[in-house]
């Protein structure tokens, strides 16, 4: 029986096949021979050797996938995207600062993401916004030839892909070709695994896990390692990427059944073929939704097509007092969670790489029979 599509933009759907497999190990999970060991994920002492295993495994899957070069440490963290709006600063913000003065940060404001990304580093750095989209409602994304750097910075801050605003980086910014020699942190929450990473254009990114990569309560950490060792004085230790990297994300107790989850969506990538099938996959599914509103009369969607997000995408009805009537009739289509962010309104598709290519062909075919009863 097929499930309902789950347009949720996070906690976010995962591929049937994983939770199935996450059903059957509950209560005893096995290991790579086979054998069960007496024991759930949830039981398991994150020191234990089966867990040690589990670990172990999706931190190379996930180098593998990613393509993430040896001198980066991958850290496995709790606290989420929002958390680590504070987390970033707290190590980094002192990478250029003399003489005991506050660090200063460059950020890139271009939705919803950013703007909290800025708005929490004024706690702990001079955060300075270097551009921004606010002008045009976070439709475009600023060129990065006009983007006002400054010389002190110690890392530029960008959100890669807006979950809310729908907008999207389609290629990282090259800070040298800028004249800037800082490390580039990347909020890359909500489009990670769904497109290759130019690693020498990136000193650190960040994801929460519920939106590509398995259930809240994991977050992802990608940190050069020569970043390492800068926090200020007040990090809290389980913050400190050092402190996490030296102890193999074991610090404190980590979010052991998150990973594994996560490890079983990696496995699950790779039997997908892959990042590039999936951003194969994920250009056609956003063409053919994209595609559906433009050539509507009904549906329309605001963000420049050149920065579009393929992962999160708004779109509005021209007549909003149908607004209730289009959602009731999607859920009752088995088509879920497409109401928008309350800070924009309309509609919101999240089309993470679980969504299939036939839930976007679903949510296509019964937008253009709801177009025609409206005629």
């Amino acid at each position: 029986m097929q499930r309902p599509f789950n347009f949720s933009a996070g906690p976010a759907t995962m591929p049937q096949e994983v939770l199935a497999q996450a059903a059957d190990e509950m209560l005893d999970w096995p290991d790579a021979s086979g054998r069960r060991c007496g024991m759930g994920v949830m039981e398991m002492s994150h020191r234990g050797k089966e867990f040690q295993s589990i670990y172990e495994q999706a931190e190379a899957d996930l180098r593998e996938l990613l393509v993430v070069p040896q001198h980066f440490k991958i850290l496995f963290m709790q606290g989420g995207g929002l958390a680590e709006n504070a987390i970033v600063p707290l190590n980094l913000s002192a990478l250029r600062a003399t003489d005991g003065n506050q660090g200063v940060v460059d950020f890139v404001v271009t939705g919803g993401w950013s703007e909290k990304s800025h708005k929490e580093a004024r706690r702990y750095c001079q955060a300075n916004v270097a551009a921004t989209n606010a002008a045009d409602g976070h439709t475009s994304m600023p060129d990065a030839a006009t983007w006002k750097l400054n010389a002190q910075a110690s890392y530029v801050h960008i959100c890669t892909n807006e979950t809310i605003h729908g907008v999207e980086f389609q290629t990282l910014p090259d800070l040298k070709a800028l004249g800037s020699d800082v490390a580039l942190v990347i909020d890359f929450s909500s489009h990670v695994a769904s497109r290759a990473v130019d690693w020498s254009r990136v000193g650190l990114a960040f994801a929460g896990a519920q939106k590509n990569l398995g259930p809240a309560g994991l977050t992802l950490v990608v940190v050069r390692e020569d970043l390492l060792g800068h926090a200020l004085s007040i990090c809290p230790s389980a913050f400190n990427y050092q402190t996490v990297a030296d102890n193999q994300s074991m610090f404190n107790t980590p979010p052991t059944y998150a990973i594994y989850m996560a490890g079983l969506i990696f496995q699950w990538l790779k039997r997908q073929g892959g990042i590039a099938a999936m951003e194969e996959r994920n250009q056609a599914k956003a063409k053919m939704l994209y595609n559906a509103i433009d050539q509507s009369g009904l549906y329309y969607n605001t963000v420049q097509p050149h920065c579009r997000s393929r992962m999160n995408v708004p779109f509005f009805l021209r007549d909003e007092s149908r607004n209730e009537a289009f959602l009731a009739g999607a859920k009752a289509a088995n088509l879920l969670q497409l109401k928008g962010h309350k800070s924009v309104g309309g509609m919101r598709a999240s089309i993470y790489n679980a969504m299939p290519m036939a839930g976007v062909a679903a949510l296509v075919e019964y937008m253009r029979a709801f177009e025609k009863t409206q005629a």
